[in-house]
């Protein structure tokens, strides 16, 4: 069976618990676990003798289990297990006398404790690596690790002479020689066979290869309650054994050579090891050739020579089996730069295929509806909207297809600017569609397009499409675009539907882009007759540091939206601690007030109903995490993987967070926290206050069907039921002149970006507005300072960046939200800015030699890859 990066797991691990555990942090295939990274790796263990123990400290050594008991705990349910071991032999070879040591083990479970003491037999030998405590009087280590040793195998003391010099030096296992374990390395002779029958399994074959596994650095992943770091560690060097690995990466660079430690293979009751792919018979050298076979380097050859950058198969060995802290740095530096560089090949491709790409031109006329629109409007534009508007008439002038990103804060006018647009196209005799990413975005577009150009001449047609409506009204719609008549179309997710025509389309406008993956908008490309590209605008309010959508949005032209129009008044954010019940009280009356004035008030909460199992996880992003996205590897992954596993489609709807940030312990594991509220909670609960009484609430959540959205919003706005309690379904569009107020449940666990687009659902009609951050954040925990970071600040950009700071590039740039996989795990925008622009002149320098790639296979895939996985670089966090 050949092992490639596509290869699932299912049909390699036999453990179906793993895969499952695996498959919900995101690790599918082999490609999925070898690229979730650990987010740091253990500092080499010293080899100590006991006599030379310090409490607190680290060490591991070898040993003989000279007695075993388990005691029932009387004063509560449960066994602790006892073990006392003698390093007499390992201790002669590090000139200290010998002496011993107790192992303790507490559990509720009698399996586990029957399990152990199989294990720990009086006479077996056993490599132990823990944290001595002192207790009673004796040398105590509790729950350490343990490795037992095959009988058969030499004393347990001979060849140590090299880990004495090192112990005696106090660097422990990696004083005295490159390789600490050469003078160990023939001492023990592979052990003879357990006895037939024997139900025990022993850990390792010799004293050395369990020292070696032991002391090394070892990495230390994202884990959760289903699977621990050291499972997902076991697995992935199972998985590289099968696809090769013989040996770890070696400092001198190459896959394999003399003085590297072996993989230990996989056990059949965790790998399905294949016929011919037994323990034996294969070379430390030709396991190498096959893992680059397997695992085909990405970047081109000069690139990795002038950057003396490892092989990709070379830098997965050194990550997931690191020889040394620096050699996994240095490995997860090459795989960074591969990202940049894989990245920016993309966007500068895309950037190049667009140029080449015909459109129709929309030049600017004389007396033009857009100048006619612009006249009447009943207030002067910003100095912004005035420069974007000119760029973008000078782009649709063109023949060959515009690819401008609008970036503006909420309520900047980017929708007179994209009508701007459309007006120009529709005066040229074609068709221009605005593509929302909710009915009731949607249907409050075209209402306000609608009214906005009432007053030309000639007379606008004004369509609108989504896939709520009525049967014979969507026929209509459909017509209405099918005949190519000049206007303007504003639509849903209908506008992708096969159903769906525009013969004279010259102009798309994508209002919140990271809803819309890129299948999606290349589905418009086909809507014309003529094989012409429309025009592309897509405008966002998620904020983004310049320097980063410089840096991912090399495929398009960027203009940004940064003055408000005048009128707005600044909106006042107010953190409350959830525990704090008077000012608490305060707030609901504050709110009723504002009620009783007129005015009306969103309460958004994360989850919509108590039953909905949360997504611990992450998602997305993220991504996303990650989001992606592997949040924390390296101080840059994506949330999306490394983090832990997306949110499913069904979890998607059911959890408004957008990429929770996950609280993790030194070992990785998911730190537990409070249940999520749930719109249904909070609807119930406030309903019953007495400063609520006499008040009608509504509910809002993605899962309540278009209709039903269109009347709540309209009872909502109406003042029928002046509270809306919502997800985050709100945080796009939605735009009620009258809500004054926004209290925002479990504010600690969303993204700063996020909570950001949420406040600006407030205080659109020029009255004073207010935004409450209920949080459960312990004091001065990180969560508790990115809530001061928009506490203090309105500034999108500031805010942004400090969210690239908090979460990583690829939580807010990956694509985690839109349901897919971010390809950026490890880059990050702020911190390799330098690296970036490096990758982008490489790439620029090889796509004028190579343009189509040509030469580069394995790049070109990559290319591929990321394009399909980073299905927008947007996200709404």
């Amino acid at each position: 069976m050949s092992i490639t990066m596509d290869t699932t797991l299912a049909s390699l691990v036999t453990n179906k618990r793993r895969v499952s555990a695996l498959k919900s942090l995101g690790i599918v295939t082999v490609g999925d676990a070898l690229t979730y990274y650990p987010f740091r790796v253990t500092e080499p263990v010293p080899l100590r003798a006991i006599r030379e123990a310090a409490p607190g400290q680290q060490m591991a050594f070898a040993a003989v289990i000279r007695d075993m008991r388990v005691v029932p705990m009387n004063a509560r349910r449960g066994y602790r297990l006892e073990a006392t071991v003698d390093d007499a032999d390992f201790a002669r070879s590090c000139r200290v006398p010998g002496s011993t040591a107790r192992l303790t083990f507490f559990s509720y479970r009698k399996s586990y404790v029957d399990w152990v003491s199989m294990r720990l037999r009086a006479g077996t030998s056993v490599v132990v690596s823990g944290m001595p405590s002192e207790y009673m009087g004796q040398l105590q280590f509790t729950h350490p690790e343990i490795l037992t040793v095959a009988p058969g195998s030499a004393g347990t003391g001979a060849g140590l002479e090299g880990y004495a010099r090192g112990a005696a030096s106090g660097n422990g296992a990696f004083a005295g020689s490159t390789d600490p374990y050469a003078s160990a390395q023939s001492a023990y002779p592979p052990a003879a066979a357990a006895p037939s029958g024997a139900a025990l399994k022993y850990d390792a074959d010799t004293v050395q290869e369990a020292l070696t596994r032991v002391c090394r650095p070892r990495p230390v992943y994202h884990a959760s309650s289903r699977i621990s770091s050291e499972h997902i560690h076991e697995t992935t060097l199972g998985l590289l054994w099968m696809m090769g690995a013989r040996t770890s990466s070696t400092p001198d660079g190459q896959l394999a050579g003399a003085g590297s430690a072996d993989i230990v293979a996989p056990t059949t009751d965790t790998i399905a090891v294949q016929n011919g792919e037994e323990k034996s018979g294969t070379t430390a050298e030709s396991g190498a050739e096959a893992l680059s076979r397997s695992i085909p380097d990405v970047l081109p050859e000069s690139v990795r020579k002038a950057k003396n950058l490892m092989h990709r198969a070379e830098a997965f060995l050194a990550i997931h089996d690191p020889a040394s802290t620096a050699r996994f740095k240095e490995a997860i530096e090459t795989l960074r730069y591969e990202e940049a560089f894989v990245s920016q090949t993309s966007l500068l491709k895309a950037r190049s295929h667009a140029h080449k790409s015909a459109a129709h031109s929309c030049p600017l006329v004389t007396d033009s509806l857009r100048d006619q629109f612009i006249a009447s409007l009943p207030f002067s534009l910003t100095a912004g909207q005035q420069q974007v508007i000119h760029d973008i008439a000078a782009d649709l002038a063109h023949d060959w297809p515009m690819q401008r990103l609008l970036q503006g804060e909420v309520g900047s006018g980017k929708t007179v600017v994209a009508l701007a647009a459309m007006l120009q196209a529709v005066d040229a005799g074609y068709q221009a569609v605005l593509v929302a990413p909710t009915q009731v975005l949607a249907e409050q577009h075209a209402e306000t397009i609608g009214r906005m150009v009432e007053q030309l001449k000639p007379a606008i047609p004004v369509t609108l499409l989504t896939g709520g409506m009525k049967l014979a009204a969507r026929r209509k719609a459909l017509a209405a675009a099918a005949s190519g008549e000049p206007g303007i179309i504003v639509a849903t997710h209908a506008a992708f539907s096969k159903t769906f025509q525009a013969p004279h389309l010259a102009l798309v406008v994508i209002d919140e882009q990271h809803r819309f993956g890129v299948e999606q908008r290349e589905s418009l490309n086909a809507k014309t007759d003529d094989g012409t590209t429309p025009h592309l605008l897509v405008m966002t309010a998620t904020p983004i540091p310049r320097t980063a959508a410089m840096t991912w949005f090399g495929d398009l032209d960027i203009s940004w939206l940064t003055e408000l129009p005048g009128g707005r008044k600044p909106i006042r954010t107010v953190v409350v601690n959830e525990a704090d019940a008077a000012t608490m009280g305060r707030m609901f009356a504050h709110i009723r007030a504002r009620v009783d004035a007129g005015e009306r008030a969103y309460i958004v909460c994360p989850r919509i109903d108590a039953d909905d199992e949360e997504n611990e996880g992450g998602s997305g992003v993220s991504s996303a995490a990650g989001s992606a996205r592997g949040r924390a590897a390296a101080s840059g992954s994506s949330a999306r993987t490394a983090a832990g596993g997306r949110a499913t489609r069904a979890a998607a709807d059911a959890i408004g967070i957008d990429d929770p940030y996950e609280t993790f312990d030194e070992n990785g594991e998911t730190v537990a926290r409070p249940p999520l509220h749930a719109v249904a909670e909070i609807a119930d609960r406030l309903q019953r206050l007495p400063q609520f009484q006499g008040i009608r609430f509504a509910t809002l959540t993605g899962r309540d069907k278009d209709d039903v959205k269109t009347q709540v919003m309209a009872d909502f706005a109406g003042g029928e039921t002046p509270i809306l309690v919502s997800t985050t379904v709100i945080e796009v569009g939605v735009d009620v002149k009258q809500a004054s107020c926004i209290v925002i449940f479990d504010a600690d666990r969303y993204g700063l970006s996020q909570l950001h687009q949420l406040r600006g659902r407030v205080g659109r009609g020029g009255t004073n507005s207010w935004a409450f951050l209920i949080s459960r954040a312990e004091p001065g925990s990180p969560a508790e300072q990115r809530l001061e970071v928009i506490h203090h600040s309105l500034d999108g950009a500031e805010i942004a960046q400090a969210d690239l700071e908090f979460r990583g590039a690829g939580d807010v740039l990956g694509d985690a939200q839109s349901g897919g996989k971010s390809s950026l795990k490890l880059l990050r925008v702020v911190k390799d800015a330098d690296m970036i622009a490096d990758a982008r002149t490489r790439a620029e320098q090889l796509l004028a030699a190579d343009p189509e790639l040509a030469g580069e296979v394995q790049l070109a895939g990559a290319v591929l890859d990321f394009t399909r996985g980073n299905e927008t670089f947007l996200t709404s966090s």
